[in-house]
């Protein structure tokens, strides 16, 4: 089985190569290649910018009868991209470059245009000293005063250097480095020390609210031990806890019933004779028994009227000695009157 790429291929021992037949193809034949912008350019028919790069399908063929040093001349036909207007440029292999040759104009060629302008000023001082012998010592005398002058810079820029290569600039670098390294240590110590500072404000601050916070801890306990204190000391309601027979001691508990009623009076008010709760209080007026004429009510009378008489006048004596013990309480009163009611009643 033969090879699917076949690179070299079978000559028979009689092959003549000189019998192969030659197609004659004329000179001026084209071809067609793909190929890029060498060059910026500008369509002349539509103004469309071609810039270098651009790929193309291209036309080549050899120029008739131009040749430099032997080598042919080529061009190439392209088309506008944007009017499809023909568009032509050959190679210069005197300048090793692409000369442009109808269709459009070529940009960004400054330097090249220089380059033709000193070349024809030399081409017409050469013309002018071939006619003119005085015109060529001019020029000469101008060469010379230039060459001179030339020198002369030379020497200046000879000496410049001098001057600056008895510089040591590695030893000005290393006093740099040396100055930035210093630098960059100072910034750090700065920074250490303001940040020990920040942290050193921050504790002094901390301990300061620290030591606030106890004191007032310490102020509020003993404003509330204190509170508690007078509290358990000075309780309005003291008075009402208390036992009849502790109210109905002698004189050697006055002091602590005259203190009860001081905080009563202070957390109530004052409840004496004339104050606003006196008038609630109203002795029961003795009950007046109509005298009719009778032999039991007339025996009876007596007896009766003086067996009141001497519950009135003990009940009288009890509520007077319960008010003087008592003081201006308006809560004795009402006990007064609530024994006074009860022997009444018996």
């Amino acid at each position: 089985m033969s090879e699917r790429k076949v690179l070299n291929k079978y000559y028979p021992p009689d092959f003549d190569p000189a019998k192969i037949p030659k197609l004659k193809l004329p000179k001026d034949r084209q071809y067609v290649v793909r190929l890029m912008a060498p060059f910026n350019m500008r369509c002349k028919t539509c103004g469309e910018y071609i810039y270098k790069g651009k790929k193309f399908n291209a036309r080549k063929e050899t120029v008739q009868n131009e040749h430099y040093m032997g080598l042919p001349i080529f061009r190439f036909y392209i088309k506008c991209t944007r009017c499809l207007a023909e568009i032509t440029f050959k190679t210069d292999p005197e300048n090793t470059d692409y000369a442009m040759e109808h269709g459009a104009t070529r940009n960004f060629q400054a330097e090249k245009l220089i380059e033709e302008e000193e070349k024809r000023i030399q081409q017409e001082r050469e013309d002018e000293e071939l006619n003119n012998p005085m015109k060529v010592l001019e020029n000469r005398t101008k060469d010379s005063k230039m060459e001179m002058e030339v020198l002369e810079n030379l020497q200046e820029l000879k000496e410049l250097n001098q001057r600056q290569a008895l510089v040591d600039f590695e030893g000005m670098i290393d006093q740099y480095r040396a100055l930035e390294k210093r630098e960059r240590e100072r910034e750090k110590e700065e920074d250490e020390r303001e940040t020990k500072e920040m942290l050193e404000r921050a504790l002094v601050k901390r301990l300061r609210d620290s030591d606030s916070d106890s004191d007032r801890e310490e102020e509020s306990s003993s404003s509330s031990g204190s509170s508690q204190s007078k509290s358990s000391a000075d309780k309005p309601t003291d008075i009402l806890t208390t036992d009849k027979a502790a109210a109905l001691q002698g004189a050697a508990s006055g002091g602590v019933k005259r203190a009860k009623v001081e905080s009563w009076e202070k957390s109530v008010g004052t409840l004496g004779a004339r104050g606003a709760l006196s008038s609630l209080v109203v002795r029961k007026k003795p009950t007046v028994t109509d005298k009719r004429p009778g032999t039991d009510d007339a025996t009876a009378s007596p007896a009766s009227q003086t067996d009141s008489k001497t519950s009135k006048g003990d009940s009288t004596d009890a509520s007077k000695s319960s008010i003087s013990q008592n003081g201006s309480s308006s809560l004795s009163l009402l006990g007064a009157y609530s024994d006074s009611d009860s022997n009444d009643s018996e």
